[in-house]
């Protein structure tokens, strides 16, 4: 079995890249301003000095530069990280980093700027303030650039993966010839056809699990209208789905691509599996399919990768770190499984935290 977990590594970074000429830059001004507070704050046992600027100057920016560099290289490893773990881990690295130059600064200035092990103590507890502070506002900051970001990525994305052209002309030729065999069943395709165009057109938001169910299930029935017998769909649903919600349209273009790259391109077709689970706070969707075994050479799937990245980003726009997708390939069946809080319809409270 291969299961390939998504959850993290959605390009979703804790702290803003400190490697960044722009970064430095703001981190020194940062730097200065509380070196210049801590000069002033001594003015009153007559400590203060442009010498003693100087060497706070000196210390603070070693700390910080330093403090930047030891991050820096992590902010690949902290997206894979919960935010209390990567928090906890910046925060440690700031304290450590300011111990350590503070005793390097204590052996290189022996004289003038007398550390003794208060100062370590007292300069490790002003970075524990501050470093709280700093590390607070760049995360909230980067969550924020995240947030926009994503959103803004979904909108394209979802543009982008709505029902394909070959999607409309083949439910069009399969209209056009029911129309003087079976006139009711063109006409259903037709509702069907308007309902999916309708959905796909509205503006991006929540919608019911039953709704968006409802929808597959109409799309379903037109591909079952061209594919016949090959084209066997199964449905496990537990949970009362007219209950929660769900991002609009985040499981139609699963159902899509498990039929486009699942039956499709099998001789004898296959079933599709779409199994619902709701319960213990959370909401579980899987969509399954056979897989072509012998896959030709140089055949790309771009479309299955363009749906799944939206569907990532948009769980990430709506649930953050909270949310969970999986790629499971196992017994000749492909698997995208999706995991995320649940968020009551609008006749419910939201319980999201």
């Amino acid at each position: 079995m291969v299961q390939q977990s998504f959850a993290s590594d959605s390009g979703s970074d804790f702290l803003p890249n400190l490697c960044t000429g722009k970064a430095v830059f703001h981190l020194v001004i940062v730097g200065e301003l509380l070196a210049i507070a801590l000069t002033l704050s001594s003015a009153s046992s007559g400590g203060a000095s442009w010498y003693r600027f100087g060497l706070i100057s000196m210390m603070v920016q070693w700390i910080v530069l330093a403090s930047a560099a030891c991050l820096c290289p992590l902010n690949h490893w902290f997206r894979h990280q919960s935010p209390e773990i990567a928090g906890g881990v910046s925060y440690g690295i700031v304290l450590v980093v300011t111990a350590i130059l503070t005793i390097a600064g204590a052996a290189i200035q022996a004289n003038g700027f007398d550390i003794t092990w208060h100062n370590v103590y007292a300069n490790t507890t002003i970075a524990a303030i501050f470093a709280g502070v700093v590390l607070r506002y760049f995360y909230l900051q980067q969550q924020l650039r995240n947030q926009q970001q994503s959103e803004l990525q979904s909108r394209i994305q979802a543009l982008q993966s709505r029902i394909r052209p070959h999607f409309l002309f083949n439910s069009m030729n399969s209209i056009a010839s029911l129309i003087e065999i079976d006139p009711p069943l063109a006409e259903s395709l037709i509702e069907d056809l308007s309902d999916l165009f309708r959905a796909s057109l509205s503006e991006p938001g929540l919608v019911t699990l039953e709704h968006e169910l409802d929808l597959c299930k109409r799309f379903s029935r037109i591909e079952q209208t061209r594919l016949g017998e090959r084209l066997q769909m199964n449905w496990n649903i537990e949970g009362s789905v007219n209950e929660v919600s769900i991002p609009s349209l985040l499981l139609q273009p699963l159902v899509e691509n498990a039929i486009y790259h699942g039956i499709q391109p099998l001789e004898k077709g296959g079933e599709v599996d779409i199994d619902v689970f709701i319960g213990g706070g959370e909401v579980r969707l899987a969509v399954s399919n056979p897989v072509q075994l012998n896959v030709p050479k140089g055949r790309k799937t771009q479309g299955n990768g363009i749906a799944l990245d939206n569907m990532r980003g948009r769980l990430e726009a709506y649930y953050g770190h909270k949310a969970r997708t999986y790629i499971v390939a196992e017994a000749g069946r492909f698997s995208v499984q999706l995991q995320f809080p649940i968020t009551m319809s609008k006749n419910k409270a939201n319980i999201i935290s």
